[in-house]
């Protein structure tokens, strides 16, 4: 059944510090581009629906779902060769080896560990294992919005809050509205703002949502966490396997390039992952994405290697938009969120018409436009669409 917007922003109560992101149809990440990139592929079909076109799609410059531009290793390209000769057995012992390698990387046991299709699917066994028509989900606006999207699907009610500050989460608030949640969801960094919470901050809000609401479980999501130079943030790992009703979850789709593999875990404690257990795929993880995983998981050059690409592909596009008088917010991943000054939506479709997609709207940051940082050449190239998109700020 469709939903109209406006329905959905009642679902999840929007009103004071609450609201809500447009749901997408498909609930994982990268879909943002969903529509755009479908409609460069089937122009016809797509007019008939009355999804705009774009350019062809030779040529565009994808900064829109905050993919890794380079793609996976060379070390992971060559275990997935390797594995195609057992992609007609199901992977259950493989499995246990990416457990076991996962396990070993953070220094933890396979029992704290659980793998899925992508990290989404380990946002969905939270949901399903902790939250219920009765016991909400907290959660921040803008912020990931797949959470907030099985809510919907599972009829859970949903409490929103926006960033404060610097685009910061406002912990404070989602305390405040913890007792009695299933589940509080925190991205950190934040997906779309970019902004990071330092481990003692982190450390103090789970400890007071115990306090508060002792059955409530916290979910930290570290998909960002390799891009992080910020020294005082750390893994949430260690807490969460020290203590019950903590996950957090990893995915290889960022900085390892596997978006389109579909591979993710969760870190939490060993009864935290049997709460989880029951709602997870019995074969989620494909052979080839199991095999890449655990190549690149040993691949630490290459981890260096892109941490300093996106580095200095994202300090480019910080200067590009300083030099035209645009606002770039602080940035520990690899996109940056642009005070363009505007309703972001005309920025997107007229950089769409260019070539060039960038992220979509995340009310209720409407004139903040998320852009992805692709390699050193499509944001130079990109840079031209974006001085001619927006010229010069209004100064009004």
């Amino acid at each position: 059944m469709a939903l109209s917007r406006r329905a959905f922003v009642r679902t999840l109560g929007w009103g004071g510090a609450a609201t809500a992101a447009w749901p997408r149809i498909v609930s994982s990440r990268g879909h943002e581009a969903l529509g755009a990139r479908w409609a460069d592929r089937a122009p016809a079909a797509a007019a008939a629906l009355g999804i705009p076109g774009a350019a062809p799609s030779d040529g565009v410059i994808q900064l829109d779902s905050n993919e890794n531009p380079n793609g996976p290793g060379s070390r992971a390209l060559d275990a997935i060769r390797n594995a195609l000769p057992i992609a007609n057995r199901y992977p259950y012992g493989e499995a246990g080896a990416l457990t076991a390698a996962i396990a070993r990387l953070h220094g933890v046991q396979p029992t704290n560990v659980i793998i899925g299709c992508g990290s989404a699917e380990i946002l969905r066994m939270a949901m399903q294992a902790y939250t219920s028509r009765a016991r909400h989900l907290v959660t921040t606006a803008p912020t990931f919005e797949t959470p907030a999207e099985y809510a919907l699907t599972f009829g859970v009610p949903v409490q929103a809050v926006r960033v404060g500050a610097a685009l910061k989460l406002d912990l404070a608030t989602m305390e405040a509205k913890a007792p009695g949640a299933g589940l509080v969801y925190l991205c950190n960094p934040n997906n779309p703002t970019a902004t990071v919470l330092a481990a003692t901050e982190v450390s103090a809000f789970v400890d007071h949502v115990a306090l508060a609401s002792p059955p409530t479980a916290v979910l930290i999501d570290e998909a960002y966490h390799e891009y992080v130079d910020d020294a005082s943030y750390k893994t949430a790992v260690p807490l969460a396997t020290g203590r019950r009703n903590v996950i957090v979850s990893r995915t290889f789709s960022k900085l390892h390039g596997m978006a389109g593999l579909r591979c993710g875990y969760g870190v939490a404690h060993a009864d935290t992952i049997a709460k989880l257990s029951p709602f997870k795929l019995e074969t989620g993880v494909n052979q080839l994405a199991i095999a890449a995983a655990i190549a690149t998981l040993a691949d630490k050059e290459r981890v260096e290697r892109e941490r300093k690409l996106n580095r200095e592909a994202k300090e480019y596009t910080r200067r590009l938009f300083d030099s035209m008088g645009y606002k770039v917010g602080p940035s520990e991943t690899n996109f940056v969120m642009v005070a363009v000054g505007r309703d972001s939506r005309a920025f997107r479709d007229g950089c769409r018409r260019a070539g060039v997609l960038v992220g979509r709207a995340f009310p209720p940051l409407d004139t903040y436009a998320r852009i992805s940082i692709g390699t050193m050449e499509e944001m130079q190239r990109a840079g031209a669409t974006f001085t001619r998109v927006l010229g010069a700020p209004s100064r009004g």
